[in-house]
């Protein structure tokens, strides 16, 4: 399985950005998908996930409220928007795939990762 994210780049604080990861090898709609995050210094760390068909998702307490994760199964992509950014959400952002596991918030649950692209948010 191939994943490619889009979208990152350079934004002030307060400002929105879209990321979107692209797939591609198996059958997208089989997969639960989630995005991870690592700051420099920091361990990569959950952002959100999303199950196969879209309707539940799972946010960490620190994006809760800002961000949003949604998919388009014809599409073969997830999307991530981001609102209301702070500094501190800087970090290389990754999408990751679990065809395993149904709900997968944790790193090790997930089989697939894409190359990551990079968020500043400048204050």
């Amino acid at each position: 399985v191939l994943l490619q994210a889009f979208g990152g780049g350079l934004v002030q604080a307060g400002g929105s950005l879209r990321l979107s990861c692209a797939a591609s090898g198996r059958t997208f709609s089989n997969a639960a998908m989630g995005w991870f995050r690592q700051a420099p210094g920091k361990e990569r760390e959950f952002v959100a996930a999303i199950n196969w068909s879209g309707d539940s998702t799972a946010y960490a307490d620190s994006v809760k409220g800002r961000f949003t994760i949604s998919r388009d199964n014809a599409k073969n992509t997830v999307y991530l928007q981001m609102n209301s950014l702070k500094p501190e959400d800087t970090a290389v952002y990754y999408c990751a795939a679990s065809f395993v596991i149904s709900w997968p918030i944790r790193e090790y649950e997930y089989d697939y990762w894409g190359q990551g692209t990079q968020i500043t948010v400048s204050s």
